[in-house]
């Protein structure tokens, strides 16, 4: 059974959001500022790296990291440049 859960984060002005859909086919999607950028098949339960770019002038190089399972799916967005990594809240809809 397919289920779409859905993570957001807010990063210096830019709104980062993902969904990740779980099911025989996991895939993660990633919009940055509302516009798809990243879209990523998963497998299994292990991690994903979803490369993006924040529109920043010159363009800032991210990373959504994205695990599917075991459990509830989580994601972290992680900046080049940026030593932390930051946790991406769980949204419903």
């Amino acid at each position: 059974m397919r289920r779409r859960h859905h993570f957001h984060i807010d990063y210096r002005g830019h709104s980062v959001s993902a969904t990740v859909e779980t099911g025989m086919r996991p895939v993660v999607e990633v919009l940055v500022d509302g516009k798809e950028t990243g879209h990523t098949p998963a497998e299994g339960d292990r991690p994903v790296a979803v490369p993006v770019e924040l529109p920043t002038d010159p363009p800032t190089p991210a990373t959504v990291r994205a695990t599917a399972g075991p459990g509830v799916p989580r994601c972290v967005l992680i900046v080049e440049g940026d030593p932390d990594t930051h946790v991406m809240a769980p949204r419903l809809y």
